[in-house]
């Protein structure tokens, strides 16, 4: 079942962060490619995902590995 999410970075100033986080996201199985959205300037990322192939905890760990902290998700 696809899903829709916005989930809240604490911090994201530049172009080539949001870039870097976008192609991470972007290897993610379950997650569709087409949909993601990195805003650097509202440290916001939006994106579908397939809930029946990878959770939303593993889209969060992917961002958190990178060193980044997200402060809130929420899911449609």
């Amino acid at each position: 079942m696809m899903k829709a999410a916005t989930l809240q970075l604490e911090t994201l100033t530049c172009p080539s962060c949001a870039a870097k986080i976008e192609g991470a996201l972007k290897s993610l199985n379950g997650v569709d490619q087409g949909s993601i959205k990195v805003l650097f300037n509202s440290s916001k990322v939006k994106l579908n995902f397939d809930a029946d192939t990878i959770a939303l905890d593993d889209i969060t760990q992917a961002i958190t590995k990178m060193g980044y902290i997200v402060e809130k998700s929420v899911v449609k």
